[in-house]
């Protein structure tokens, strides 16, 4: 029978109760954590309880039934001697009774999930030699080392298909309307190894009504003939396989052109200069966020291209945004993106570092959806080390194109196609490198409006407003000015080698040389 909590006398907690009783809090064996009912079907019986979808719920509910999965979660890991250990020497001897307690649980990085879940994947609470898992590996950027993780199969199934149906009922449906077929490509991933192309692949697939093409890399023809399927198109992918949508479609069909209504992208941020030249070459389609790791296959989704803020998908990830001391940050300020994913009965990771700066956001709490929300500032690891302070790379460009915009009436948003700033610590020079059509043009105009030396002086004004989250030292232009540092900002054309790309095409936004 379908119930409202406001008419009866349960509570959010005793309905989380409900949902996972003591029998299945606290698993006593690998056995009968393989055999746990999975975690889906608890989302699915708390929205046929309260009569409205899981995404739709009350905030105390979903609030009351995630903590008790968290609970479940911690009495599952402390099965396992690695974890039990580590928790332990942490003061974590049980589950904790609030989120106050939770957060004394440590943070994880790369290091740990590679202790855990690669050679002999020690961290797993249920081994391997049980069957039903996939491995997947990362397809990141930050240090180049091979990093790992497992799924259940069953677990990984369900988490494709809550993330799809969410995709479909709050983001997609509103974007590609009409009559006729719809369409979901992506261009992730030569390999399905790697997390890109299995995971978010795995998601597209299952989003309602939809056709699905894993596409993989393409060519200007290859996706011509794909926009010439009828019908209207979204297409996902990372921010530089985006970005050169523009080149790729230059020649197609109008008609082509115009069903193309949404472009997602998945890594960093897409230049203002490339979403015009994709506005102008795509008159219809709107750019929208995927936001993405290994660990979690969907984090957060922009549902709304003039909002910049990101939907959690409820239900599937604990999302915390978290100072330096793992404690969660106040709404409007900025932090680490930590996730622990709630679908991970057998592989279990407590609390994991995505290496992303964002801000926390007011959940979404009008008619409908019912969600957390936060917006993304940028790498944890895009710092700009001047000597012994520490500088927000995200915070420097924007500081520096308001400079550069007052003194010079240059637009970084506008001309800027790639940027990168490279850190010379031995020669202490500090360059920011930027991309754009007419460099030398752009270069000349500088140099006219700045003069000799002019350089220091913008970066000496731009980066005391660009103080790294972790970091409360004080910057004065006199203190820049006084680092040892030499300073320039250099335009190259489109597509220079000067700039430094991933295998992938990504630009990252910070590279060090020594």
């Amino acid at each position: 029978m379908t119930m409202t909590l406001t008419n009866t006398a349960s509570t959010a907690a005793d309905l989380a109760e409900r949902l996972i009783p003591e029998e299945e809090l606290q698993p006593r064996s690998a056995a009968q954590v393989a055999a746990l009912p999975a975690f889906a079907g608890k989302l699915e019986e708390c929205a046929r309880q309260v009569g409205v979808p899981y995404c739709e719920t009350p905030h105390d509910v979903q609030d009351a039934l995630v903590l008790r999965r968290l609970q479940q979660i911690v009495n599952t890991v402390l099965l396992n001697p690695l974890w039990r250990e580590r928790l332990n020497y942490f003061g974590v001897t049980s589950a904790p009774a609030d989120l106050t307690e939770w957060e004394r649980i440590p943070l994880s990085d790369k290091t740990v999930q590679r202790d855990m879940f690669m050679g002999a994947r020690a961290g797993m609470v249920v081994p391997l030699d049980y069957g039903g898992f996939e491995v997947v590996a990362s397809g990141g950027t930050s240090d180049g080392r091979p990093l790992e993780i497992v799924y259940s199969l069953r677990e990984l199934r369900d988490t494709y298909r809550i993330s799809g149906a969410f995709m479909g009922a709050y983001q997609l449906s509103r974007y590609l309307g009409g009559f006729g077929p719809r369409w979901l490509y992506t261009t992730l991933a030569d390999y399905q190894m790697w997390s890109s192309g299995t995971m978010v692949g795995g998601v597209l697939a299952q989003v309602p009504g939809i056709n699905y093409i894993g596409a993989g890399p393409v060519t200007a023809p290859v996706l011509e003939h794909m926009f010439s399927y009828p019908g209207s198109k979204a297409l996902m992918g990372i921010s530089a396989g985006i970005g050169i949508l523009s080149e790729l479609g230059a020649g197609m069909p109008a008609h082509a052109r115009e069903s193309f209504k949404v472009a997602m992208y998945g890594s960093g941020l897409i230049p203002q200069r490339k979403q015009e030249e994709l506005r102008t070459v795509y008159p219809n389609v709107s750019i929208l966020s995927y936001f993405a790791a290994t660990q979690a296959e969907c984090i957060g989704l922009q549902l709304d291209h003039t909002r910049p803020d990101l939907a959690v998908v409820p239900g599937l990830h604990f999302v915390e945004v978290v100072d330096e001391h793992g404690r969660a940050v106040a709404e409007g300020e900025e932090g680490e993106l930590v996730v622990t994913r709630l679908h991970a009965h057998e592989a279990p990771l407590l609390r994991l570092k995505l290496g992303d700066r964002v801000i926390r956001r007011a959940p979404m709490d009008g008619p409908g959806l019912k969600t957390g929300r936060f917006e993304f500032a940028g790498r944890s690891g895009d710092m700009l080390h001047l000597n012994d302070s520490q500088y927000s790379a995200a915070l420097a460009q924007t500081a520096l194109r308001a400079e550069l915009h007052r003194v010079a009436g240059i637009d970084l948003d506008q001309v800027a196609l790639d940027v990168q700033f490279v850190n010379h610590r031995g020669d202490k020079l500090l360059d920011l490198l930027v991309a754009a059509d007419d460099a030398e043009r752009l270069a000349e105009r500088a140099e006219r409006a700045l003069g000799p030396g002019g350089w220091r002086g913008l970066f000496a004004a731009a980066l005391p407003r660009s103080l790294s989250l972790f970091n409360d030292r004080e910057a004065t232009p006199e203190s820049i000015e006084g680092s040892g540092y030499d300073f320039r900002l250099t335009f190259v054309p489109r597509g220079s080698g000067e700039i430094e790309r991933t295998s992938v095409g990504k630009v990252p936004l910070v590279r060090d040389r020594m």
